[in-house]
Order: structure tokens, then C-alpha cells, then sequence
């Protein structure tokens, strides 16, 4: 089952997307399988992390935007080669166990949207395949 999801961004902000992931595994009353979520930008990203302290968070874009600073050097005319250098570090999509119809997810974890270039209209995307017995 295939779901298309949209989100309105602000720049550099991470959006926790887990409850649209574990939506997209009820519909779908799909019990064992893999779950894909995956973002078509360039300049945006999907990643796992801890969603409890939101310091994390915090301190994660802290971190990508002290080892990917812009810099005067880069030549991309759009001026955003930092969010591409940071989308491409995070990447664009995850791969979850889907296990007696819960997705594996660690106590901690939780499924983000990962905006380095906002604001945008973004979209992403959860597939939920059914394993072959």
C-alpha cells in the first residue's frame, strides 16, 4: 500500500512523522512486512532518531549546521548546497520491519522529516509491502 503525504515546512526543522507511518500500517492491515518512507527532495530528508527529548533534535540540526555550514565557495546558483550537503548526509529514505502489525521501532525512536531548505510544500511518501510466506 502506497501513501502519498504532504507537510508544510519551515527551514531547518525536523517533523515527526511517525503517526502518519504507523497510520499508513493500519490502513493498509498489513501484519508482516517492510515499510519504506521515502522523500523525493533534494534538499529535505527522512531519518530515525530519538522523539522523547526534543533536544536531540535540537542539538542534530545544531550539529548539521556546524559541519554544513554555506560557504561563500560553494557555486550552485540557488544558494542552498548546504541543505543538499545535508539532505544527502541524512538521505532520503528508511527501511522499518513490520512485525505482527507493529513497525520496529525502538522505545525512543520516531520516523522525521528532515527540511534543510524551507519553507516548502514538501511531500512523502510510506509504502508498506506484505511479506511473501
Amino acid at each position: 500500500m502506497l501513501r502519498e503525504y504532504t507537510l508544510k515546512t519551515e527551514r531547518n526543522n525536523w517533523t515527526d512523522v511517525t503517526s502518519r507511518v504507523r497510520e499508513t500500517l493500519r490502513e493498509s492491515g498489513i501484519t508482516n512486512g517492510l515499510c519504506v518512507v521515502y522523500c523525493p527532495h533534494t534538499t529535505a530528508g527522512i531519518t530515525i532518531n530519538e522523539n522523547a527529548d526534543p533536544d536531540v533534535v535540537r542539538d542534530l540540526i545544531f550539529a548539521l549546521e556546524k559541519t554544513c555550514p554555506d560557504r561563500a565557495e560553494f557555486r550552485h546558483a540557488e544558494g542552498n548546497s548546504a541543505a543538499h550537503l545535508k539532505a544527502s548526509t541524512i538521505g532520503s529514505s528508511i527501511t522499518l520491519i513490520v512485525h505482527e502489525g507493529r513497525l520496529l521501532l525502538g522505545t525512543w525512536q520516531g520516523v522525521y522529516f528532515c527540511e534543510f531548505d524551507g519553507p516548502r510544500a514538501r511531500r512523502f511518501y510510506v509504502n508498506i509491502m506484505e511479506e511473501n510466506a
